[in-house]
């Protein structure tokens, strides 16, 4: 590799890493034959105006100057717009009060570099200054379009008007089995929706294969009953969030007094190249500034995407992080009787680009993107509350005629839950496409826990084989 070219790359990680780097971090690009090679190359460069150093002796970093910005520019331009976008700081993000659909094209370019093989993203670690440059209510991360259409599907003037917490109440027996499902799938939980169904019903499991899984759906349903059972008496402080992270991991954590303490040991990040903060009490000044902003957001959806961003980017505890996110990003929502956020049909793919996006580069355009369409989509899925009507879903109608056979087969047949979720599982794998299979079957589970003696004709059954079904499927059937 010629002199120009490693030169490049230098300018290039450091471009796309968005703090300084270390010289054992560009050491680690191994684009030179030794460390010391490395140390004269980076002299060199400071010297000649490229880069400029940050901090002393051990601690010195590398960022660009703007003559490194435009050898940088010369030679990757689509790099220049990560560092140097018509920003209010380094960290923040484009407002753009004209639109709130994120351009395809930046999008696409962001997947395709958290996509990357670990092998060619460069190694990052936590950036203190992404969190300290986020001024509450100045800084927005979702642009006020956005807030605005958001705001409406998931409010309506005569709710505003009722004391916090009442939409979460009035929606929370379908909350409770939406969010525990989904948000332990997102983490490769195995239980199917009719499984999550039976199992917060009776309450407890006989399947002891499948002990830990049974347990986290659990633990989120009461991480949600402790959200909603009086919001105006939750903070955003300690006493809240250590206690809802206790509650989300019980019996999960290899260490149990680790429940609802933040971590005083590293961590690591499974699938990226992003380490988190080691020092203890750095992890507690930022875990305190979190709590000190998002307390000050006045807007509730911006403070539960606030969450979302940075509760999982500064792993807190030793485990659960992403869970507590999700879950906590709720409180808000509740507090302002806004639609809660149950991550209906958020995909894993999606979401995992997402936090990767947020981990490696301090970008929250595709976590943006998957907040925004799940927000949509679990507004829409409470929508009784506004009388409104959502869009015809494609997929139900491709699968329209066996979606309703497989209802009505089960009925017929008086299968339970457990039965049920078993006969759709094995069903599914028999006859639909494999990349359909997951969403074939949640669609039709979702339709049985809806079906009642208002809607059974449109799946052709007769009010007597619904009569004869409710007490197997509602766990009363006695033999």
């Amino acid at each position: 590799m010629s002199a120009n070219d490693v030169e490049t790359t230098i300018l290039r990680a450091i471009g796309r890493s968005y703090q300084p780097l270390s010289a054992a971090r560009v050491d680690a690009l191994g684009c030179t034959r030794s460390r010391r090679t490395t140390q004269r190359i980076l002299h060199g460069m400071v010297d000649r105006g490229l880069l400029e150093r940050v901090g002393r002796t051990r601690a010195t970093s590398y960022q660009l100057t703007e003559a490194g910005k435009a050898i940088l520019r010369e030679a990757s331009p689509r790099l220049v717009p990560d560092f140097e976008p018509d920003l209010a700081g380094p960290f923040l993000l484009r407002e753009e009060p004209e639109t709130y659909r994120e351009p395809d094209d930046e999008l696409r370019a962001l997947r395709e570099r958290i996509r990357k093989p670990m092998a060619e993203r460069t190694p990052v670690g936590y950036t203190r200054a992404f969190l300290e440059a986020y001024e509450p209510n100045k800084t927005r991360y979702l642009p006020e379009a956005l807030r605005e259409e958001l705001h409406r599907l998931g409010q309506s003037e005569h709710m505003a008007a009722l004391p916090p917490g009442t939409y979460a109440r009035h929606v929370l027996d379908r909350l409770l089995i939406d969010l525990s499902w989904n948000s332990c799938r997102l983490e490769g939980n195995t239980y199917s929706l009719l499984e999550t169904d039976h199992l917060l019903r009776l309450g407890k499991t006989e399947d002891f294969q499948r002990a830990r899984d049974a347990q986290m759906i659990l633990n989120h349903k009461g991480a949600v009953e402790f959200l909603v059972e009086d919001p105006m008496d939750l903070g955003f402080n300690r006493y809240t969030f250590l206690n809802l992270h206790a509650i989300l991991t019980e019996g999960l954590l290899k260490n149990p007094a680790a429940e609802g303490r933040l971590r005083d040991v590293p961590v690591g990040v499974g699938g990226t190249v992003y380490h988190p903060v080691s020092t203890p009490s750095v992890l507690e000044e930022c875990f305190d500034l979190i709590l000190e902003k998002v307390a000050l957001i006045e807007n509730g959806l911006e403070q539960a995407f606030f969450l979302m961003v940075h509760l999982p980017y500064l792993q807190p505890f030793e485990d659960g992080n992403k869970r507590m996110s999700r879950v906590s990003a709720n409180l808000p929502l509740i507090q302002n009787n806004l639609a809660p956020l149950s991550f209906v049909d958020v995909s894993v793919r999606d979401y995992v680009d997402g936090i990767l996006a947020v981990y490696e580069l301090n970008r929250v355009d595709l976590l943006r993107q998957v907040f925004a369409e799940a927000y949509r989509k679990s507004a829409g899925r409470y929508a009784n509350l506004r009388q409104e009507l959502g869009e015809p879903d494609p997929f139900a109608l491709r699968y329209r005629s066996e979606i309703k056979e497989r209802i009505r087969h089960v009925v017929v047949r008086q299968m339970d839950k457990l039965e049920a979720a078993d006969h759709l599982r094995q069903w599914a794998g028999r006859e639909v496409t494999a990349s359909d299979q997951a969403r074939f079957v949640e669609l039709v589970e979702a339709q049985l826990l809806q079906l009642h003696e208002g809607n059974l004709a449109r799946v052709r059954l007769r009010p007597s084989e619904f009569a004869a079904w409710q007490p197997r499927w509602s766990g009363q059937w006695s033999e």
